[in-house]
């Protein structure tokens, strides 16, 4: 229509021009058909600098300053409410924006749109701490296409997750999102997330990369950290994400390494990720992150998310100016549109707006049931069918699906415990329910109104008098008593009335123990949080405890199948429940100290912090259980724990060989010696010879989970050990090197329980893979970038 206006408008002359010119137009390189050097070259700069700064933020109800401000003030999400942000468009060259949403425990959008009378909903998975409890990488790859389905036909074309940062403290906020201490199980557990999302053909983004490993002024903290610890513990898990399952874009920090922040260092972003191993794809920002989006391009940072005005001022004030060489412009573009090219979005995906909701209900439910932690159980599981449970906790009626900022997801439902336990057959008290429907509405009433990515304050505990706890012991055959936390972006937990329990939790427990043990009845405690809590003092008084976690949105469900034997327990932690928070070695100085204060200026409310902070790593590598193992520090529950419904013998541990060349394999036959079916996870621990640096005494190098065994029967299991599993970072040497000397194999069904053990040699120390880069505080901020595709 466009072509006959202008012929009917024009003298011949200009109908002429207007033909060349759209010719001309036509001839333009297109990304779906050219090479992306020749689409690079057709861009002006103002197009370059839309294409490595996002188009902004909009989230409802939140209110940003002028210097966060997007660069485009509408729509910025294309046609998906409530993603996190978008790239530009560059029409004439055929290049799409594409759209990012977050991710970590499900697709995160707005779950109603203006004028449409359709729901968007999405399904809560369990969070990233449960996933890694089942120690079962299938299952969670199974997960991350379920993830994958949702995003692709939601019309998400990178998924903002999987996060693997450490557990390196219990107060962490956001260790919900995060999997474990141990690099191992986190690379491992990231890297199937990753398979199973971008096997529907839609990215992810691995992050946050590095040591994010807490909330307390998160963008403006300095971790000083030894280059040891930080390329054995906090960076060994991206490695084998990225190495293992290819993600399409990795996300840098808000954090500073040594004094630079982590998205403007090129030793991290160029020298580790692309130089020494191999990454191909973009780097990000987290949303906001850095300060000097010159520096971050420098570096290797190619994309600034969400995208401010303000820098993109920046950067064409900088290629004006020659700050900024247009050269690490293209390289960065180039990054970004080799993701492009993959994205749904060029690939003429058109989103249906209707995934798989209910199968993938189906998977979180099962992933849930295997992530859950048997702790204690003196004779209470599994409940019969018919029998009777008095339900105890207000987060027995209003379970706590998982934790709350950019993991968050807008879920259809959630299944409460009473409806789970009534679903499987079980009896509910009634007048106990109805007590506490009307105590959870009420104090909702009183609940703040809700703010963008703050957690909202817990309700207080429902006061029950002596005579309706004893009414409930007389009629009810169990127990149970749910303890709910939550936690969330921007803060970290507290020690009081969060780690420890309150004090209405610790009296609801020993009233109700005191008056069903009196009935010589039994009572279970259900955990349904999101990290670890202090178990110690009061652990003795119910007969069972159940870690459920954050289960998603099929909560009450799965704790089901698990206390009622439909799904034997067969999760073990990821993380270590200390004694006592003091036990934790990195408590002596958490969370930092500030060195400057807030901007009294600083209009970013929540987002408001310190203008200058640090934090030291003391602890170095002794985190979690690489520290209780090796200082004899007694836990509450150690890494790897978990009871089951029946019990394993391990026998016949053999390896194929006496002395490590390249490769040799370790054996051991798993036997169900119980009266259940059940599975077990099989740990493989290493200690080294530890003469030529400090080691632990024992870290995890392997791990399976069997398939279901029913009594009698067994299973050999089999794990590969090669140098580079048993080596460590030699900072004096620059590379990971493996020590001469005698290694002993340690299979056991925890860290402190260790079942069998055999001892290989290795008969001279190598050298194995030698740094490309000084990750040395003094070395980190002048490193320059080499990779230059």
């Amino acid at each position: 229509m466009i072509l006959k206006a202008a012929q009917f408008m024009l003298p011949p002359f200009g109908l002429l021009l207007v033909c060349a010119v759209m010719a001309s137009a036509a001839e333009l390189p297109q990304l779906g058909k050219s090479p992306t050097a020749d689409v690079i070259a057709a861009m002006t700069r103002e197009e370059k600098v839309n294409l490595v700064v996002g188009m902004g933020m909009r989230a409802p109800g939140l209110s940003l300053p002028p210097d966060m401000q997007g660069p485009v003030v509408g729509e910025v999400h294309m046609g998906v409410p409530g993603a996190a942000g978008s790239t530009f468009a560059v029409p004439r060259l055929g290049i799409p924006s594409i759209v990012l949403a977050d991710g970590p425990a499900g697709v995160r959008i707005q779950p109603n749109r203006e004028g449409s009378a359709r729901t968007y909903y999405c399904t809560a998975f369990p969070i990233a701490t449960l996933l890694a409890s089942s120690w079962d990488v299938d299952l969670v790859e199974r997960v991350g296409a379920a993830m994958g389905n949702e995003a692709k036909e939601y019309g998400v074309d990178i998924l903002l997750g999987p996060a693997l940062n450490t557990h390196r403290n219990p107060l962490g906020g956001r260790h919900f999102e995060y999997f474990s201490e141990d690099p191992l199980i986190s690379g491992k557990m990231a890297a199937a997330i990753v398979k199973g999302v971008q096997s529907q053909g839609v990215g992810t983004s691995v992050k946050h990369y590095v040591a994010n490993d807490h909330e307390w002024n998160r963008d403006a903290i300095d971790v000083k950290v030894s280059e040891r610890a930080l390329r054995e513990i906090y960076l060994r898990g991206f490695e084998i994400a990225v190495t293992e399952a290819r993600p399409w874009t990795v996300m840098s920090s808000y954090n500073k390494v040594n004094g630079t922040y982590t998205s403007e260092t090129a030793g991290l972003l160029t020298g580790v990720l692309r130089d020494e191993w191999g990454f191909e794809g973009l780097v990000m920002t987290d949303w906001f992150g850095g300060r000097d989006a010159v520096a971050q391009m420098k570096a290797g940072n190619d994309l600034l998310m969400p995208g401010t005005a303000r820098q993109q001022k920046a950067l064409l004030a900088a290629l004006t100016s020659g700050a900024l060489d247009e050269k690490i412009l293209d390289r960065n573009i180039a990054n970004i549109l080799e993701i492009i090219r993959r994205s749904p979005r060029l690939q003429g995906h058109k989103h249906s707006d209707a995934p798989k909701l209910k199968a993938n209900a189906r998977v979180g439910r099962s992933a849930a049931a295997e992530g859950m932690v048997l702790l204690k159980n003196e004779g209470v599981l599994p409940i019969p069918s018919a029998a009777k449970i008095a339900l105890f906790g207000n987060t027995s009626y209003r379970m706590i699906t998982g934790g709350t900022g950019s993991g968050d997801v807008n879920e259809a439902y959630t299944i409460p415990l009473d409806k789970g336990l009534k679903t499987a057959g079980l009896i509910i008290d009634v007048s106990l329910a109805e007590g506490y429907a009307g105590h959870i509405a009420e104090q909702e009433q009183k609940q703040p109104a809700p703010r963008p990515f703050m957690l909202p304050p817990p309700l207080p505990e429902r006061t029950l008098s002596a005579e309706e706890v004893a009414r409930a012991a007389r009629e009810a055959d169990v127990a149970l008593v749910t303890v709910g936390r939550n936690s969330g972006e921007f803060r970290d937990r507290r020690l009081e009335d969060d780690f420890e329990l309150a004090t209405a939790e610790r009296s609801l427990i020993k009233n109700v123990v005191d008056a069903f043990h009196a009935q010589k009845k039994k009572v279970l405690v259900v955990l349904n949080v999101g990290g670890v809590i202090e178990t110690v003092s009061w652990r003795d008084m119910p007969d069972a405890i159940l870690l459920a976690w954050q289960p998603g949105q099929e909560a009450g469900h799965a704790i089901a199948d698990v206390v009622t034997g439909v799904t034997p327990p067969s999760g073990k932690l990821a993380t270590t429940f200390p004694a006592r928070w003091e036990d934790v070695p990195s408590s002596a100085n958490f969370p930092g100290k500030t060195l400057l204060g807030p901007d009294p200026n600083d209009a970013r409310g929540p987002l408001a912090a310190d203008r200058a902070a640090e934090i030291a790593y003391e602890d170095d590598i002794w985190i979690g259980y690489r520290h209780f193992a090796t200082k004899d520090v007694k836990t509450a529950y150690p890494f790897g724990y978990g009871l089951s419904y029946t019990q394993f013998k391990y026998s016949d541990l053999e390896l194929s060989a006496p002395e490590l060349a390249e490769t040799l394999t370790a054996s051991v036959t798993i036997t169900n010696t119980g009266q259940a079916a059940g599975r077990e996870v099989v740990q493989l621990y290493v200690s080294a010879p530890g003469k030529s640096m400090a080691k632990p005494a024992l870290e995890l190098r392997g791990f399976a989970k069997t398939p279901i065994l029913k009594p009698g029967q067994s299973e050999r299991v089999s794990f590969n050990i090669n140098a580079r599993d048993v080596a460590s970072f030699d900072a004096a040497e620059a590379a990971w090197t493996a020590e001469a000397g005698v290694y002993t194999v340690k299979i056991g069904a925890s860290s402190e329980d260790i079942r069998q053990s055999t001892a290989f040699r290795m008969a001279a120390p190598r050298k194995l893979i030698p740094a490309k880069v000084s990750l040395a505080p003094k070395m980190l901020k002048d490193t320059p970038p080499t990779h230059t595709s």
